[in-house]
């Protein structure tokens, strides 16, 4: 039985210190969502969505795609937002980091 969820136990077998290391492939199996948003004005976002990760790891990544892609964005409720419709792009930008990614919507 994997421990890995497991909160307490009276089994004294069990071992809570120590956890099994995450694969780096981890965010391999992250569902990654490439949004296209239309607002007001004619404006089109490009919102990225899925991710399981730290909002500062996030940052990391959607300046490095910001960069890439040169626009501005922000980090929001575990989503990126890219300017314009860049998600031709970004799937590639996404894929060479090793993210499998999806378009959805609009």
């Amino acid at each position: 039985m994997p421990n890995h969820k497991l909160v307490y136990s009276t089994d004294d077998s069990i071992n809570l210190k120590e956890k099994d290391p995450m694969p780096e492939s981890m965010h391999l199996e992250n569902k990654i969502r490439l949004h296209l948003e239309r607002k007001k004005g004619g404006k089109i976002l490009t919102i990225i969505k899925g991710f399981h990760k730290q909002e500062d790891e996030l940052k990391l990544l959607a300046k490095d795609l910001k960069k890439k892609c040169a626009t501005g964005g922000s980090v929001k409720n575990n989503e990126i937002i890219i300017q314009g419709n860049k998600r031709d792009h970004i799937k590639i930008l996404l894929e060479e980091k090793g993210y499998k990614s999806k378009f959805s919507g609009g």
